[in-house]
């Protein structure tokens, strides 16, 4: 028993140790800002949390116009230290404020009143088990005669480097190198990560590019002096956050950001939680990207167009293919816990409305959420009637609609997916290529339906020579005994004798049949040339993908 004890007490310090919290205190350059307010200014502490994993959480009780007097008089002080649990983290960034002379209520001389209170933050965070760390202030633009005033804090950068070591505690400078980052850039190109860009005459505060550059000087210090909190460090090329705490508002600027025809490296985009109401289109220029949500249920992007919808000013409707929430015409893409929807509701006056379109080769889904009623995922994958391949791979992912809601004629597996009915129609309607040897594929899935859902078919063939083929899944009551139907209609080649529907392994009530005679039953060798690797690998291009390493 205690062997034990000491065990569990061992695993309860590792995890104590591995999340923790960093609390910021500062000025404006560090603050939260209310955009609806503050227009393009940010602090550098709404992108620092960007670049750090899910084991960290980071509070910012930095305000605007705060000296180390200010901020205690205020009452932040008292926030902070009441929150501060042994483990964490104490960031401590004061200098702008506090030289204020003109000012009572925020004045505190360099070596006077501005060390004391460092001191005091050091010692009562150390009383209270947490760690305190000190930074200099963020330089300020100051350019006289095109030459940069690197005094522009004058001897408070000093004065709290005195005071790190007298008290032993780490000093992260963040005024050496913000300075050399503005004058490296000149009095000319600075501007555009400063308010003044904006009109203002800001030379201070920073737009969101100016505040993630901070954010990553503060990072690169923190690689050096602070190896346990380098070891949660993240990077992502771009940020989406529609609060403000990335580098852009919504999905589509970030879109438009990623390099162009970028053949050796993957952009990796953070989607942050939140809703984002637009119609996104991804370009073929912008291949090799890794979208990553920060939460598959938080992190929505949706729109409401709909098929029976006429285009504004027209007189002509939007039809299924106009009717995307998002169109993703590039290669080589990832998306990862992210909500695709379309809210455009369900009926005839509506009638199909798609949350994703895809048109590119190589795309991977993990994780993802797609919402709809009628055509809800559409693998359109055009191009492939022109000769070229469509590969698209859904894993761990939730698919819901009514009819047909998974339809189109790219290769598309899907593997550990939650495939859910919303009404007694058809789940799939594949258009598989003439010729081509493999449509859809799912694999250990979840069917699953509404409470009422009664007679669900696995799919009919929208093209004649749909392939779909079902293997070690659960198949929910809903799914009728016949299992397919063969969507027989004029001008539409013999869809029993042309396509191709079958199944290996599944289990659940809708499992068992009898299905309709001109469906297969697959044996075990025939199921195994349903593997991932055998259905992306085409000898006409001879790629072996890796969805991971996704380039």
């Amino acid at each position: 028993m205690r062997k034990f004890a000491f065990v569990f007490a061992a695993i309860a310090a590792w995890m104590t140790l591995s999340s923790f919290t960093i609390h910021l205190m500062g000025d404006s350059t560090m603050a939260e800002k209310d955009i609806a307010k503050a227009g393009a200014e940010r602090g550098w502490g709404m992108m620092f949390p960007n670049f750090l994993d899910n084991e960290v959480t980071v509070i910012n009780y930095a305000k605007n116009g705060r000296s180390t007097k200010s901020f205690i008089d205020s009452g932040l002080w008292d926030e902070v230290y009441a929150a501060v649990k042994p483990g964490d983290y104490v960031f401590i960034q004061f200098g702008h404020n506090d030289a204020k002379a003109d000012d009572p209520d925020r004045y505190a001389p360099a070596y006077g009143a501005y060390q004391d209170n460092l001191r005091m933050f050091v010692d009562k965070v150390r009383e209270k088990g947490g760690t305190p760390v000190l930074l200099t202030p963020v330089a300020r633009r100051w350019f006289k005669q095109a030459t940069l005033d690197r005094y522009c804090h004058t001897e408070y950068p000093a004065a709290m480097e005195a005071v790190a070591s007298e008290k032993g505690v780490t000093l992260l400078d963040i005024t050496t190198p913000t300075l050399d980052w503005i004058e490296g850039l000149g009095d000319g190109d600075s501007r555009a990560h400063f308010m003044i860009s904006t009109g203002k005459d800001d030379n201070t505060h920073t737009v969101a590019s100016g505040a993630r550059k901070v954010a990553e000087i503060v990072c690169g210090c923190i690689r050096e002096q602070l190896p346990e909190i380098a070891t949660h460090l993240v990077y992502y090329d771009i940020v989406v956050s529609a609060d403000g705490h990335g580098d852009y508002l919504t999905v589509q600027e970030a879109v438009n950001a990623i390099p162009d025809y970028s053949h050796a490296e993957i952009t990796k985009v953070l989607i942050r939680k939140g809703i984002y109401k637009e119609q996104v289109s991804i370009p073929h220029t912008k291949f090799r990207v890794h979208f990553k949500g920060e939460d598959a249920e938080n992190t929505v992007i949706t729109f409401d167009k709909y098929a029976k919808q006429l285009w504004p000013g027209r007189d002509f409707e939007v039809g299924t293919s106009g009717s995307a929430s998002i169109y993703i015409h590039a290669s080589y893409i990832t998306f990862e816990d992210i909500t695709f929807e379309n809210s455009s509701g369900e009926g005839r006056e509506i009638g199909q409305a798609v949350a994703v379109f895809t048109d590119g080769d190589f795309l991977f889904f993990k994780g993802c959420r797609f919402l709809g009623n009628q055509d809800t995922l559409y693998t359109y994958g055009r191009y492939g009637k022109f000769g070229g391949i469509k590969r698209n791979y859904f894993l761990d992912c939730y698919i819901e609609g009514t009819t047909d809601f998974i339809f189109g004629t790219s290769i598309a597996y899907f593997e550990g997916c939650t495939i859910h009915s919303k009404k007694n129609s058809y789940v799939t309607a594949a258009s598989t290529i003439e010729g081509q040897k493999y449509g859809y594929v799912f694999k250990n899935c979840r069917l699953t339906a509404d409470k009422g859902i009664d007679k669900v078919y696995l799919g009919r063939p929208w093209g004649a020579y749909a392939k779909t083929v079902f293997i070690d899944c659960e198949l929910g009551a809903h799914i009728v005994p016949e299992g397919w139907h063969d969507w027989d209609k004029e001008g539409k080649p013999d869809t029993k004798t042309n396509s191709y529907y079958a199944e290996y392994g599944n289990h659940g009530p809708g499992a068992s049949g009898p299905r309709v005679s001109w469906s297969h039953a697959l044996s075990a060798a025939q199921a195994e040339e349903y593997s991932f690797d055998k259905v992306m690998y085409q000898e006409q291009d001879g790629i072996k993908w890796n969805p991971y390493d996704n380039r």
